[in-house]
């Protein structure tokens, strides 16, 4: 096996990987996204102790202890591309020597745990809810860039969201992923509803919003709304989840993502405070992690 060209892994100067920032050794095996570099403080700040931290753009990230577990928190900005970099670059720190530029010969897992914002599709699904998305929806078609994606997907659910929205070729073909079993049941319980996200690629027209531009299918949010598959439904639009769901399964590692409802859109409701909310539930995840 040829090492990894120099174009295709960066490594910066220093020996942190080109865009986080982050050096082998620094990373937590148990990271936490968000995707605002604002809230990373927030989120370190249940943290005993730190004992790494760095930036670059957007990327802010904090390696420390709560409970005696080591975690990192890491901010990704807006979006599936971004969450490329983010996941591809993580999996290097772990699974790709940067002396030889081989992968390595033991995998090593990540735990992933997504805590964002998001917008209900649901009546029912109030503001400040909490939300576990157990598949994603990728509107974004980051995932069909890449070998083996039919492999992690749900093909029926793909099918059967495609047939039911009469989905048109001119817009990316929608896959479906789930988040991992195991970090589902870990975070499930009495605060957390379980659904389905969608996961777009732009806040306003591919989440249905009007602004001055009409749109290519202006009954779909209805249709989403509508849609049942094998007793799931769609709950939520975010930005990232797909993504981190569909890398993650290629990379072998665990993800799950879980958002406060800050918006109803069928309600025409919003938050009145949901920062305090988001740390009530990064509170329930590092509890939930660190046993």
């Amino acid at each position: 096996m040829k090492p990894i060209a120099n174009s295709e892994l960066i490594i910066n100067p220093d020996g942190s990987v080109f865009h986080l920032h982050i050096k082998p050794g620094q990373l937590a095996s148990r990271v936490i996204l968000v995707g605002d570099p604002g809230r990373v403080d927030m989120v370190a700040g249940f943290m005993s102790r730190i004992d790494y931290s760095g930036y670059n753009r957007e990327f802010v990230w904090k390696t420390g202890v709560f409970n005696e577990v080591a975690f990192t928190v890491l901010s990704t900005g807006i979006g599936t591309d971004n969450i490329d970099i983010v996941m591809n670059e993580l999996d290097a720190l772990v699974n790709i020597d940067f002396e030889t530029r081989l992968p390595k010969a033991e995998h090593t897992t990540l735990t992933i745990v997504r805590v964002g914002t998001s917008g209900s599709l649901q009546e029912d699904l109030p503001v400040d809810s909490w939300v576990l998305s157990e598949k994603a929806i990728g509107f974004d078609g980051l995932l069909n860039f890449y070998d083996g994606r039919d492999g992690v997907a749900d093909l029926g659910f793909e099918k059967a969201f495609v047939d039911h929205t009469g989905w048109i070729k001119s817009l990316h073909a929608p896959y479906v992923v789930n988040a991992d079993d195991d970090l589902v049941k870990r975070l499930e319980g009495a605060p957390v509803i379980k659904g389905v996200n969608i996961s777009a690629p732009g806040f306003y027209g591919p989440q249905g919003r009007v602004l001055r531009l009409p749109l290519a299918m202006p009954d779909l949010n209805s249709a989403v709304t509508a849609f049942r598959y094998n007793n799931y439904r769609i709950t939520n639009y975010e930005m990232e989840c797909s993504a981190i769901y569909g890398l993650s399964a290629l990379l072998g590692h665990k993800a799950v993502t879980v958002c406060v409802i800050i918006a109803n859109r069928w309600q025409g409701t919003y938050s009145k405070d949901y920062k305090k909310v988001v740390k009530q539930l990064v509170g329930y995840v590092f509890q939930a992690l660190s046993k």
